[in-house]
């Protein structure tokens, strides 16, 4: 899959607004979309808080939707595109689920496994290997976040 910066900050923009639809619902701003033959398949936000459950992440939610959606629970040959650097959990769930390629906004110092607190992508101890990029619309997908843990902070 070759780099398309145009269509990487289209399929962005996208992401971000279903990170502020979690917003809006007092979530942590985190959104995420998958992308196949340059078509929308599902998008989603971050639930933990209002589902009660831990694991309903952004990326988590989004492989759940795509997976219904494409009758399939691998996804080969697409990009998920989601507005802050995954966890340990949502990168595990894209490799299980043969995500292609990840594309993300923000850096996560504290939990980042894509570079930012370690680096997984490139772990031996996983059979598919993910193409990863981050920092695309940084600078929106940061603001996003900070504004809201600012809010949240008053």
């Amino acid at each position: 899959m070759g780099i398309d910066l145009k269509a990487d900050k289209k399929w962005m923009a996208l992401a971000l607004e279903q990170a502020k639809l979690a917003q809006k619902s007092a979530e942590v701003p985190v959104g995420a979309v998958l992308i196949q033959d340059d078509k929308l398949v599902a998008s989603a936000y971050n639930q933990p808080i209002s589902s009660n459950n831990p694991i309903a992440h952004a990326e988590i939610q989004l492989l759940r939707k795509a997976g219904a959606q494409l009758n399939n629970y691998r996804l080969p040959n697409t990009t998920l595109y989601v507005t802050l650097e995954p966890c340990t959990m949502c990168l595990g769930a894209m490799v299980h689920a043969r995500i292609s390629c990840l594309v993300f906004g923000a850096y996560d110092e504290k939990t980042g496994v894509c570079g930012s607190c370690i680096d997984l992508t490139n772990s031996p101890c996983f059979n598919h290997k993910i193409e990863v990029r981050g920092g695309v619309l940084l600078d929106n997908c940061q603001q996003l976040l900070q504004q809201f843990f600012k809010e949240r902070r008053r």
